[in-house]
């Protein structure tokens, strides 16, 4: 059966627009019953001329083929994959005979780079069919099977998630889970396991998944980049959208999954513009579809291992020794959430222990009680979204003014909640369960039980893999007016110039967003770092071709 479709993600085009489109297209005759592409294949956008075109979700593990779209005369195929190159994972067969044409990954990005009005149309419904295709039968094209103890699974559906890629999760505790693992002959020894078209890969992992759907760095021959951006948080998104969208070939890798810490919050409230607020992966998945629009290309999980800067570029080598030349980088890779110094926060993590309140998180919870530790605003928009979903909530804070760190309008409406209880001047002090945390104990007082502990506290920034970069005492990079002359090589004088804002203490490497000394932790300011970064890399980039 054919799942609906919004009425955006079929627009109707003009004869002039139809005929501006298939300007891009290579013409080709599809008899009836001819597979056009194959889940796998190469990503094509396909227009249709005449005839019609169903797009199919193959057969899996338990069930048959099935059609979620078919498409008609003046229509095109084609879903968010166009822009991030991710392999096909649903096929098209022309039902009748057709004629159409084809638009490879190069006349794709022709299109979108030079007609403003079709890149706009095409965009919105590609990413209106996304949306449709996350709640059809497309999610069955990425079944993950694991356990909601499991940190290997969590990762996993965190990645499909803030990839906002359709797939489905399967608890092997439940019949339908247990069942899809008898269907693919997988045993617990193989957990987590993913099922796509293709494969299923046991033992999985987010590095193992993005490979296989195409998602993960792949170096082009002899290629170098003028931008290579190192994270994609909130600042190292804004740099890749304006460093493509100002016509710098721009890369863009981290080494989760587009987002960052922005991505692990359920609501942002005081953000510009959404006066209704919205959530942290919704706002970053904007964002990455609107960097890669401009032509940037996003890859995770990629590690960077190493990054230098020599006389007339920067080299970037990743975690498996692959080499990245750009001419300029912008250090992007923000703070971490730390981690209390408790027997048993390890064995925890991803098994009632979590960094992020998201849908995912909170499901695992269901109603019962959890505790939320921290006294900034995540932690306050973490305690709110899961006393909305039914929990009760301890928020535990070491302080003892709650305001101290959070913003008014988020302590006054936790302290008129009925189901958040606010511990100031406490802390966590012991950790209890069995292969999942059952229970926490808090600054003099018994046991109480907490089915999840959502951590927010402190900020460790992500600067371990770098070395020969001037740092603040906690390892924040120090950039411009913070950098003395002392500090400054032969390299700055040969230069004859002093680092530009936001630029580090190697010649064209910067630094933005909250992995940067003295910047503010706030979304809205490490979105106008990246942005302002990328001016200070085109002033750099002029005074070496100078």
């Amino acid at each position: 059966m054919t799942a609906p479709i919004t009425s955006e993600a079929r627009p109707r085009l003009t004869g002039e627009q139809w005929q501006r489109l298939s300007a891009y297209g290579i013409a080709a005759d599809a008899p009836a019953g001819t597979w056009i592409f194959r889940a796998g294949d190469d990503s094509d956008m396909i227009l249709i001329e005449s005839g019609a075109v169903a797009i199919v979700r193959p057969a899996t593990a338990d069930d048959d083929e099935a059609i979620v779209a078919t498409y008609g005369p003046r229509q095109f195929t084609g879903e968010l994959n166009l822009l991030t190159q991710q392999s096909a994972y649903l096929g098209a067969r022309a039902t009748e005979a057709s004629l159409v044409r084809r638009l490879d990954a190069g006349a794709f990005r022709a299109l979108m780079d030079r007609d403003p009005e079709l890149s706009d149309i095409v965009l919105r419904a590609l990413i209106a069919r996304r949306r449709d295709l996350r709640d059809g039968q497309a999610a069955r094209t990425l079944e993950i099977v694991g356990s909601d103890a499991s940190a290997a699974a969590l990762a996993l559906r965190t990645y499909a998630a803030r990839l906002q890629l359709p797939h489905t999760w399967n608890d092997i505790a439940s019949p339908a889970g247990a069942a899809l693992a008898r269907a693919v002959d997988a045993s617990t020894g193989d957990l987590p396991v993913v099922i796509t078209p293709g494969a299923v890969l046991r033992h999985a992992t987010t590095s193992l998944l993005a490979e296989h759907l195409g998602l993960s760095y792949r170096p082009r021959s002899d290629e170098e980049v003028d931008l290579v951006v190192i994270g994609a948080g909130p600042a190292g998104l804004a740099a890749g959208v304006y460093g493509a969208s100002e016509g710098l070939r721009t890369l863009v890798l981290d080494s989760v999954a587009a987002g960052g810490q922005a991505a692990a919050s359920s609501r942002i409230e005081n953000y510009l513009g959404f006066t209704s607020g919205i959530s942290g992966n919704d706002l970053t998945a904007a964002a990455a579809v609107q960097a890669q629009k401009f032509g940037a290309r996003i890859a995770s999980p990629c590690q960077v291992a190493e990054l230098h800067s020599e006389p007339d570029r920067v080299r970037v080598v990743l975690a498996d020794a692959t080499t990245i030349r750009a001419r300029a980088a912008v250090i992007a890779t923000g703070a971490r959430y730390r981690a209390l110094p408790l027997q048993r926060w390890a064995d925890f993590e991803g098994a009632g222990i979590y960094y992020a309140a998201t849908e995912i998180e909170a499901r695992a919870c269901g109603r019962q009680p959890v505790a939320v530790v921290g006294g900034a605003n995540s932690a306050g928009q973490a305690a709110l979204y899961l006393a909305a979903r039914g929990s009760r909530v301890t928020l535990v804070v070491r302080g003892a003014d709650l305001r101290a760190g959070m913003s008014s309008y988020l302590a006054d409406r936790i302290l008129a909640d009925p189901a958040i209880t606010v511990r100031t001047g406490t802390e966590v002090t012991a950790l209890h369960g069995d292969s999942h945390l059952r229970q926490i104990t808090l600054t003099g007082t018994p046991a109480q039980e907490c089915a999840g502990l959502f951590c927010f506290i402190g900020a460790t920034p992500a600067t371990a893999w770098l070395a020969g970069l001037a740092t603040d005492k906690n390892g924040f990079l120090r950039t411009d007016s913070q950098l003395h002359d002392a500090e400054l090589g032969q390299r700055w004088t040969e230069l004859d110039r002093r680092p530009l804002p936001f630029e580090t203490s190697l010649p064209r490497v910067f630094a933005a967003g909250d992995v940067r000394a003295g910047s503010m932790k706030r979304v809205a300011a490490a979105v106008g770092e990246g942005a302002s970064a990328v001016s200070s890399v085109h002033a750099a980039l002029r005074t070496v071709s100078a």
